[in-house]
């Protein structure tokens, strides 16, 4: 068993934010769809480009790669959560994600444009790899802090996640600006160099949580038997998460802000281009400003959380992104977009926190099987991702414009906020 609140314990645990946030940051949002739709277009000579048999608009394709990767992780991870719930190999199916992404990331070395369909297998099994390796991460938090200590030990992690990769993308500028003082014979080439350096990073920084991190309870072998008794974890957790309101209401609270938490996030740098007419160098110094703020707001919202407790701190940001949405309507000029975009990392920094801590705090105390409980927390999040960049793309498409689309997610928010409120959190957290 882990020794609650143990500092070493507390920074080994967070260091595997500090080695995997790389990956959401520099292949999913800043580096590689510019890399994937240069490439592509250049390959193809335009946005239409074959994909085995048929012909797709490269960001199209994108997209819904990325939403399958979403959805495979959905209807797996609950029953592998539950398989290593029941077997004492949380940590073992950890480090499988953990080693699918990083070996998928170093892969798209070699994706060069004209070999789409190996790129988007690539980026497919890169994106598996990390949100399959969150479930069981998150799944080690009530054992390595005690409720008084989780929201700051959250905070931590997400902090060391958004320092870690915000220090390795500005490397891969870098690199990729003076790409023929590093040897390099093109941006190209050195951008695809970058995608090696954060498998390696991923990988070797999470050698850290490995070691210290150990499986809980008693580790029984792998039968055939196993799926039968995974599911019928799956099922014992469905019906506590059912029974108990207050988890049911925070989560389906979780469920709609995270519609338009996830959504405006992925889709900042597109509003960013589209909208307000942002430059690619002027949106990753937006993506980068997101980053260092979050840390900042991460840590506050925490020490508001210990202050006023978790319901009152996710309520303030809810009521903050409100406000982000609104004003994203109205936005037209680049320095104004830069001051949403501070406000934006703030709260985004906050959100992420103290959501991941309160969903920890209202598992039962003497619970063993937490991978199977954050794997209901995982599913809410994808399924908020998937349908929420629907929501946004086909509101944009009716209308003709993002600054709909982003209004439109002021609603999800406001939805997310009226069930918080009913959640109760104050009075039932540590029911």
């Amino acid at each position: 068993m882990l020794e609650k609140n143990n500092k070493k314990l507390i920074n080994a645990w967070a260091s595997f934010d500090w080695a995997n946030s790389v990956y959401n940051l520099i292949v999913t949002t800043a580096i590689f769809p510019i890399y994937y739709l240069s490439t592509t277009k250049a390959a193809y000579g335009g946005e239409m480009i074959p994909f085995f048999n048929f012909t797709i608009k490269n960001s199209v394709l994108y997209s819904y790669a990325i939403s399958f990767s979403f959805l495979i992780i959905v209807f797996i991870s609950p029953v592998l959560s539950g398989i290593a719930d029941y077997s004492g190999l949380k940590k073992r199916f950890m480090q499988f994600f953990t080693y699918l992404g990083s070996l998928s990331c170093i892969g798209l070395y070699f994706f060069t444009g004209e070999n789409v369909e190996y790129g988007i297998a690539c980026s497919v099994m890169a994106s598996i790899g990390y949100a399959g390796s969150l479930v069981f991460y998150n799944s080690f938090l009530p054992e390595v802090a005690s409720n008084d200590f989780m929201d700051k030990v959250s905070a931590k992690g997400f902090s060391m996640g958004y320092i870690g990769s915000v220090i390795l993308l500005i490397f891969n500028l870098v690199l990729y600006e003076k790409y023929d003082l590093f040897g390099f014979e093109s941006g190209g080439s050195a951008t695809r160099f970058g995608f090696i350096l954060v498998g390696i990073w991923w990988v070797g920084f999470a050698q850290i949580s490995f070691y210290y991190l150990k499986d809980r309870g008693e580790r029984k072998k792998i039968t055939k038997d196993i799926l039968g008794n995974g599911i019928k974890e799956l099922k014992k957790v469905f019906k506590t998460v059912k029974d108990k309101l207050v988890m049911n209401r925070f989560l389906t609270s979780f469920f709609l802000f995270s519609m338009g938490v996830q959504t405006v996030l992925l889709l900042a740098p597109l509003f960013a281009d589209k909208e307000i007419g942002m430059e690619a160098d002027e949106m990753i110094i937006v993506v980068l400003i997101i980053q260092i703020i979050a840390i900042l707001g991460a840590y506050f919202f925490a020490f508001l959380s210990n202050l006023k407790g978790n319901g009152f701190a996710i309520s303030t940001t809810l009521l903050i992104w409100i406000l982000i949405c609104i004003t994203g309507y109205f936005l037209k000029d680049k320095v104004t977009f830069y001051a949403l975009a501070a406000f934006l990392g703030f709260v985004m920094g906050g959100i992420q926190s103290i959501s991941r801590s309160t969903y920890s705090k209202l598992i039962p105390v003497k619970t063993i099987d937490t991978a199977s409980y954050f794997s209901f927390y995982d599913i809410t999040e994808k399924l908020a991702i998937v349908i929420g960049s629907l929501s946004y793309g086909l509101i944009d498409q009716i209308t003709g414009s993002m600054r709909n689309s982003m209004l439109f997610m002021s609603l999800f928010f406001i939805g997310g906020f009226v069930l918080l409120q009913m959640a109760n959190l104050k009075k039932n957290m540590n029911s």
